[in-house]
């Protein structure tokens, strides 16, 4: 009970200003560019937060003259407040008007699939608009509360979050189209082993570890999509990737071809625990169905082949 009892306290004694307090800070990792923002002076935010510290009864900051660090309770606090945030401004916003939901993805959305999804989610609630933005780490994303929704294709490995398999994808690999490989039909990782190979941080879903250990290319780190894509373009990489890119990421001066070998890739449908948005059942449900039915319908998405 002498538990619950501080527990309660503390949760009665921390108040909004102190979780806004947080989420500046850790969003700028400056005191000086967090107190701008939330428009106070500096010594008065660094109460603030010595006051949530004090209520909390842990280190949430380390503060030095040159270095401003969330700890680790001091980061989980920082995106559980912006979640706190943004569910109370989006409750505070629908007095007044139904709130869209906000669908995520790092890298690539449903390819084909994406444009025909989202015109029947329309056609069956024409009151929910759904926006769609990018984002270097969809899961963070939707525990700070950014996102609604998130497409990913690698399991989230945090907690807080649900997810559901709602596809499966083949790997293709992308040439220039001048490349001596670029006249197959299709690949094997075999045909990659010489090849500079482009790693996209952003896709985390293929890397050196598709091949045996031992008979591995050379790999290349890139950090974005236009990126990648201008490497291989120019000739200097090829890269391995999902094939809803070859439909989101086109490009006169490279060729898609399957690749045969490398396994398929599970697409899931995330979201946070609790629900931040009420039709999000609703979407999830959707999109099993809609992908299940284009699925059985043999309608995923093609390999797009581009000859100069």
């Amino acid at each position: 009970m002498p538990f619950v009892q501080h527990l309660y306290s503390t949760v009665m004694n921390v108040e909004l200003r102190h979780l806004r307090a947080l989420a500046a800070i850790g969003d700028h990792l400056s005191i000086t560019a967090a107190a701008r923002a939330l428009h106070v002076t500096q010594p008065a935010l660094s109460r603030t937060l010595e006051q949530l510290e004090r209520r909390v009864g842990v280190k949430l900051v380390d503060r030095t003259t040159r270095h401003v660090a969330l700890t680790e309770p001091g980061h989980r606090l920082w995106e559980h407040s912006h979640r706190i945030l943004t569910s109370l401004d989006s409750a505070l916003a629908e007095t007044a008007a139904p709130q869209p939901l906000r669908l995520t993805f790092a890298w690539a959305a449903l390819g084909g699939r994406t444009t025909p999804f989202l015109r029947e989610w329309r056609a069956e609630h024409p009151e929910v608009d759904v926006r769609i933005h990018q984002s270097e780490d969809p899961v963070a994303a939707l525990r700070k509360g950014e996102a609604d929704v998130a497409i990913l294709r690698t399991l989230p490995d945090r907690p807080g979050v649900d997810h559901v398999a709602i596809a499966e994808e083949p790997r293709v690999v992308a040439l220039a189209n001048d490349h001596p490989l670029a006249t197959r039909e299709a690949l094997v990782l075999k045909d990659l082993v010489n090849e500079n190979v482009a790693v996209c941080e952003m896709s985390a879903t293929s890397s050196a570890e598709l091949w045996p250990e031992g008979d591995r290319p050379h790999t290349l780190d890139v950090p974005g999509a236009v990126e990648w894509i201008t490497a291989i373009a120019a000739g200097t990489t090829v890269g391995v990737t999902t094939a809803g890119s070859s439909h989101d990421y086109p490009h006169p001066g490279v060729t898609y071809l399957p690749l045969t070998d490398a396994g398929l890739i599970t697409v899931h449908l995330a979201w946070p625990r609790p629900a931040a948005h009420p039709a999000t059942e609703a979407f999830v449900a959707l999109a099993r169905r809609h992908l299940g039915a284009t699925a059985a319908a043999g309608a995923s998405p093609r390999t797009a082949r581009r000859q100069s």
